[in-house]
Parts: structure tokens; C-alpha cells; sequence
């Protein structure tokens, strides 16, 4: 149940990343909520400079912070080290500093790539974090100064996150190529959580104002290889997924080691709904969006 009562009133919710994905999916939930938000984009706030966050939390006075800013090129993490430990490490570490001196709520996320994929379940909170590249070990950091800092901010780990609001993700990649009867190569050898976006987004939001801390994992319920992720959503849409190209990851050339396994599960209870019913919400989506944005004719 959202604790709207217990918020100030006119105090937003301060959105760092945005312009990202992520932070524009919590833009446009929060409006839906009926929160009022704040939404910096890098230009705005840059997260890796303590003085600007300080001025941020002066001039806003959130009740909270999300931090949805970082870096998300995993494979040129390996070669660009020093701006993900940045943008991943640093960042949310200042922000953790910052938001912990004025006892401000901080919600950041991580990842399933902070595990190595050595074990056959889901990874749950409390197991070892192994990562096998940089990006991973830049999320694994963050993780660790954040709580050192700020004991009670929530850590969210979510993997795989598709939403038909942004088109840069592995869904709309796979439909796309599916309805212009192109064929479309993804690893049959990595197993993964996908994540609706809108689920992660309304979830994390809850715990926030629930007012819970530490390390979660939320992830639609169910795991599945990146190529079987295509032929659900492709056949989901009432498409011909014969195009689907299963192949090893180790045939694409990723610069970044990824686990074999990083499904996800929770010590804490399943608590988003299943991967198809996301897959479906996510269709409407689209035929929704599809829809504000053609242009109407009036027929005399």
C-alpha cells in the first residue's frame, strides 16, 4: 500500500538519469501515481560531483532520491573502466553520502551481472557476488558504498528490463526484426530474468515508500535464455519466430564476460507478476502508444 499520507506535502521525489530509460519510466509512473517529481538528466545534475548533488538536495528538498543515472555500455565498460567506476561507483557513493547526511530515502539499482553463474537457481539476495567483467564489478562496488554510507537505502538488482516507452531494449529489437521478416541471432546459453519495466518501476516505488532498505531482487517471475525471451515475445505478438537464430554467446565476440546464469530470485517472496503477463501488459503498451501517436481523421 502506498504510504502517500506520510510525504510532505509538495516535496517531490528527486529523479537522478532522467533521460535514461529507467528514469523516464519513473516520470511518467509517478505522474500516473499522482507523485510530483523533480527529473534531472545528466546535464542537469551530474551525479559524480558531491557540490552539485549537495545544491540539488538544497534547492529540492525531496523526500527522496532515485538514483536511475550510470553506465550501461557492458561491453565498452572493458575498455572505458575508468568512466563506469564513475558513473557506477562513484556516482551512487556520493549520492549515498549526501542523502545519508540529510536522512534522505536513496533507492538506487544493480545488477545480475555482480553474479558469476556458477550455480543452477536463482540467485537470492544473500548470495556471494562474483562478478566476471567490469560493469559488474563497478554495480558490486556501488552496492557495498552505498550501504557502508547509507544503511537504509534500497539496492534494487533487476536484470534484462524491457518497457515499450524506450525502444533500445532486447524486446523491441526481437518484435521489430520479427515484423520485417528479418532474421534475428540471440545467445542460447545465457540464462536471464527479464524484467517489464513498469513492474520493476511501480515495485521499487512501493518499497521506497514502504520505507524498506538493503539489497532486493526484482524481476518478473521466471528465467529463460535470450533466445527463447525472443520467440515468447515474438509469438506472444502473434508472429512467425521461425526467424529466431539461437546461437552461443561466445559466437557474438562480447568484450564483457557474462554469467552463463544470473536468474533471479528473492529471499523476500516473488513480487512482480509472471514474464508472459509482462510480455502481454508490454503489447498493449505499444498498441497504446501506436495509437496517441497517429494522426486523427475526421470523416465529414
Amino acid at each position: 500500500m502506498d504510504n502517500l499520507d506520510i510525504l510532505p506535502a509538495m516535496q517531490p521525489l528527486l529523479i537522478t538519469g532522467g533521460n535514461g530509460a529507467l528514469g523516464h519510466a519513473f516520470r511518467l509512473i509517478c505522474e500516473i501515481r499522482g507523485l510530483a517529481t523533480i527529473s534531472l538528466g545528466r546535464d542537469e545534475l551530474d551525479i559524480t560531483d558531491a557540490d552539485a548533488i549537495a545544491a540539488a538536495l538544497r534547492q529540492y528538498e525531496p523526500w527522496a532520491v532515485v538514483n536511475a543515472a550510470g553506465y550501461v555500455r557492458v561491453n565498452t565498460a572493458e575498455t572505458d573502466a575508468k568512466q563506469c567506476y564513475r558513473e557506477n561507483t562513484l556516482g551512487p557513493t556520493l549520492l549515498a553520502q549526501a542523502c545519508a547526511a540529510q536522512q534522505v530515502p536513496l533507492l538506487t539499482f544493480s545488477s545480475d551481472l555482480v553474479f558469476d553463474g556458477k550455480q543452477r537457481r536463482a540467485y537470492l539476495e544473500h548470495d556471494p557476488a562474483r562478478p566476471l567483467n567490469v560493469y559488474g564489478h563497478s554495480k558490486l562496488q556501488a552496492e557495498q558504498a552505498v550501504l557502508a554510507y547509507h544503511p537504509k537505502a534500497l539496492v534494487v538488482r533487476s536484470s534484462a528490463f524491457f518497457g515499450a516507452w524506450d525502444e533500445h531494449n532486447f524486446v523491441h529489437h526481437a518484435l521489430t526484426a520479427a515484423r520485417l521478416g528479418e532474421s534475428f541471432a540471440a545467445a542460447d546459453d545465457v540464462v536471464v530474468s527479464p524484467t517489464y519495466l513498469p513492474d520493476l518501476v511501480n515495485t521499487a516505488l512501493d518499497l521506497l515508500l514502504d520505507e524498506e532498505h538493503g539489497i532486493w531482487h526484482l524481476a518478473n517471475d521466471g528465467s529463460c535464455t535470450w533466445a527463447e525471451l525472443a520467440c515468447l515475445a515474438i509469438e506472444t505478438a502473434g508472429l512467425d519466430s521461425g526467424g529466431v537464430v539461437p546461437r552461443p554467446a561466445a559466437s557474438f565476440g562480447w568484450a564483457a564476460t557474462r554469467p552463463n546464469f544470473s536468474a533471479l530470485g528473492s529471499q523476500q517472496g516473488i513480487l512482480l507478476p509472471s514474464l508472459e503477463s509482462g510480455l502481454h501488459r508490454y503489447l498493449a503498451d505499444e498498441q497504446l502508444l501506436h495509437a496517441a501517436n497517429s494522426p486523427t481523421y475526421l470523416v465529414a
